[in-house]
């Protein structure tokens, strides 16, 4: 489909190593002036829902600085643009949780809020699991892991103590799949 936006005028206004910040000059699709606000994601982000053989997955917990609040998650992390996202989320799941996995199933993209960005996400389900040691980041000091049964998650995610985009649909995803 043609795009009906015109861009008149890119600015940047922001920007670090994770993320740039534009405004755009546009004629919208009626032809009006009008100004668009662009967040562009220097990483993929990129999720897992780890499942061993008695359906228990792995929740990462931590403070979000953003949210001002605590907030339990599948592990997930930025991944660079130029690396397969594949290996981008074996590292995650590494680093985060001490995991790897015998078994990648790539189960879901998404654009997570694409009214004011292009972040990109990628879901994974991981199988087959081997126990390992963590390797946080700095900015994951305060992390805590929880492994419970995925039945608990779930749960988690219906009664809306799970609120991260892609925690929510990995989950949901997963949930799906064991019906299907």
């Amino acid at each position: 489909m043609k795009n009906p936006w015109t861009t008149l005028f890119i600015e940047d206004i922001y920007e670090n190593p994770w993320i740039k910040l534009e405004q755009h000059q546009v004629l919208n699709p009626a032809g009006g002036k009008g100004i668009y606000g662009k967040v562009h994601f220097k990483n993929k982000a990129i999720g897992i829902v780890a499942l061993d053989q008695e359906m228990n997955t792995w929740l990462v917990g931590q403070y979000r600085y953003t949210l001002n609040e605590w907030s339990w998650e599948i592990p997930e992390g930025g991944g660079p643009l130029h690396i397969d996202v594949l290996d981008s989320a074996k590292r995650e799941l590494k680093e985060e949780t001490g995991l790897e996995a015998e078994k990648w199933t790539m189960i879901l993209r998404a654009h997570l809020s694409n009214s004011v960005s292009d972040e990109e996400g990628f879901v994974f389900l991981a199988e087959g699991l081997k126990e390992g040691k963590q390797n946080l980041e700095a900015t994951e000091a305060d992390m805590k892991v929880w492994k419970l049964p995925f039945k608990d998650a779930y749960q988690m995610v219906l009664d809306g103590k799970i609120t991260d985009s892609l925690s929510v649909m990995g989950i949901l995803k997963v949930a799906l799949m064991q019906r299907a």
